[in-house]
């Protein structure tokens, strides 16, 4: 603080001051700490009005700001009328960036004390228009599709190669080790069971059955939620931070066909193929258990797992594959496209993109498991 006089407090005596006269500050050199000021308050309650002259101010900084915030909210509270002359531009502006900064924050504390009613309302609100938003992103990529099948859309071949090889090649030492355990653990839990039956042979049929029509399509998309869904999640979002997506949509490019297309191609042809794979790595893992333990030989279980299986059961697995991985790429890619521009935007997309698509996968394998029974399948 730069000023000319000594701070003077004579102006507040008793004999001066009546019920509603003002009494006059005079800001020097050495700011006056909050509590002198407030003291004097405390001991006169005929204190009514304070003036603060601030016209020898020169330079100021935060301890100003103190200040004045600690008078002006012990005025307010004890009904005292509170005025600052002669202030410069410059501070002037610093109390009202201040001021503005504390009406924000009563504010938030306002909007914290929100009713449970008024909650539950906002959260229906919000996932009606998640739903919405869901659809309309569903759409657009539907008619991508059919753009890409009338020659009308563009991507890269080399960006579709590389999400080939991603969803792939690249994804099988995962599926290898998680699908070798499913059947290994299928065919433990299935072997003490029939064991006391007797039944041993029949640990094939359950290892197979399972694995083909439901496990393997079902961990192989959860496997793929969790590393592709994430990652389409987490590029788009970044490309969203980095204004690319806004780049392609000035340059007349869809961010539709450019960018989701490609993804939602590979992992679309990807996934039939990785829940195949992980049918037999699960088979493989029931053997294993069954050989080993329950003195079965090679020959008669793949003889049973032979006989146990059919086309319809080995395609149903193949379907509910492809149409998890629809699941899956769409949705990172609509998590991603409604990435913030943040970095935290940026992971709760990732996150939201993987809890999106294991919902929508559990509940589409329901959905098959219904239709499954009423059709005899």
């Amino acid at each position: 603080m730069q000023a000319q006089s000594k701070i003077d407090f004579s102006h507040f005596s008793a004999d001066t001051l009546h019920a509603a006269i003002s009494g006059t500050w005079k800001i020097s050199s050495k700011l006056p700490a909050p509590e002198e000021v407030l003291n004097q308050l405390a001991t006169d309650p005929r204190i009514k009005n304070i003036i603060i002259n601030a016209s020898d101010l020169k330079g100021w900084d935060t301890t100003f700001l103190t200040f004045i915030n600690a008078i002006s909210k012990e005025c307010q509270k004890e009904n005292i009328r509170f005025e600052i002359q002669e202030l410069p531009k410059g501070a002037k502006r610093l109390l009202r960036i201040a001021s503005a900064v504390s009406e924000q924050k009563d504010a938030y504390q306002k909007r914290k004390r929100k009713s449970f009613l008024y909650m539950v309302g906002d959260s229906a609100v919000v996932f009606g228009t998640s739903i919405v938003d869901m659809v309309s992103f569903i759409g657009e990529a539907s008619q991508a599709v059919v753009r890409f099948f009338f020659g009308k859309a563009r991507f890269r071949r080399i960006d579709f190669l590389i999400y080939i090889e991603d969803c792939g090649a690249q994804s099988l030492p995962i599926v290898t080790l998680i699908s070798l355990l499913v059947g290994l653990i299928l065919a433990f839990v299935g072997a003490v069971q029939l064991k006391m039956f007797g039944a041993q042979i029949y640990v094939a049929n359950l290892v197979a059955i399972a694995m083909v029509r439901e496990m393997g399509a079902l961990m192989t998309g959860i496997i793929m939620a969790g590393r592709i869904g994430a990652a389409y999640a987490a590029q788009l979002g970044t490309m969203q931070v980095n204004e690319e997506i806004d780049a392609l949509n000035t340059m007349g490019i869809s961010p539709m066909d450019f960018l989701v297309l490609p993804r939602l191609f590979a992992l679309a042809l990807m996934m039939p193929l990785l829940t195949l794979y992980s049918d037999l790595l699960g088979i493989l893992g029931g053997a294993i258990v069954g050989v080993g333990m329950m003195d079965i030989t090679p020959m008669q279980y793949f003889t049973q797992t032979q006989a146990s299986l059919d086309m319809t059961n080995i395609s149903l697995g193949i379907a509910k594959g492809g149409i998890y991985g629809i699941i899956i790429a769409l949705a990172g890619c609509l998590r991603g496209m409604q990435s913030g521009r943040s970095a935290a935007a940026v992971g709760e997309a990732t996150t939201a993109a993987v809890v999106t698509a294991i919902v929508h996968i559990i509940i589409t394998d329901g959905i098959f498991a219904v239709l499954c029974d009423a059709l005899g399948i």
